[in-house]
């Protein structure tokens, strides 16, 4: 079976056998997200792409005897982006305080509690929203947004017109937005 085409238990399932291609599959899936959740708690882009580095080797480690309790992989890398970003966090207030010889009360110590239960429960909405598509939208979302084709990149890979890509992802935007609402 097609990587693009397993689910994200399948391919964890793959991948903790020792399948490189799907573990791949994954990362290309989700290492957009996985980014953005790092940039947004450290604030630094370089140290974002390390955090989301670092996240998928400690996912890799961690497959074996993994069961997905949904449909998608991101609430479990969501959790492991927040405890490395949080480790990242501890040793960039601890080399500060060396250097300064005080200690920065703006540099939180670890991340918000809440802010994680949020993310974790924004992201598994999403990722309902995502199932219930049509294959043509889920696979227009993966390449536009997961992976971050440009539309006529998107197009080209799907065989369709520029504008099609462009008016269903704008179609996607909005109906992920309004899910987001709709249970916020």
């Amino acid at each position: 079976m097609d990587a693009l085409r397993r689910s994200d238990a399948e391919l964890i399932a793959a991948a903790a056998r020792g399948d490189e291609l799907a573990f791949r599959a994954l990362f290309r899936a989700y290492v957009r997200p996985v980014f953005w959740i790092a940039h947004g708690l450290l604030g630094d882009r370089g140290e974002a792409e390390d955090v989301a580095q670092e996240t998928f080797a400690t996912a890799w480690r961690k497959l074996r005897g993994l069961e997905l309790t949904g449909d998608s992989a991101l609430p479990w890398l969501a959790t492991i982006c927040r405890f490395v970003a949080a480790n990242r966090i501890r040793a960039r207030r601890r080399e500060r305080d060396l250097l300064a010889g005080t200690v920065d009360e703006r540099q939180p110590d670890t991340v918000d509690v809440e802010q994680q239960v949020i993310d974790r429960e924004l992201a598994a909405r999403i990722a309902r929203e995502v199932a219930d598509m049509s294959a043509t939208d889920r696979r227009v979302f993966e390449l536009c947004v997961t992976e971050g084709y440009a539309y006529q990149a998107a197009a080209d890979e799907l065989g369709v017109a520029h504008g099609s890509v462009r008016n269903r992802l704008s179609r996607i935007r909005t109906r992920l937005r309004s899910a987001v609402k709709e249970e916020a």
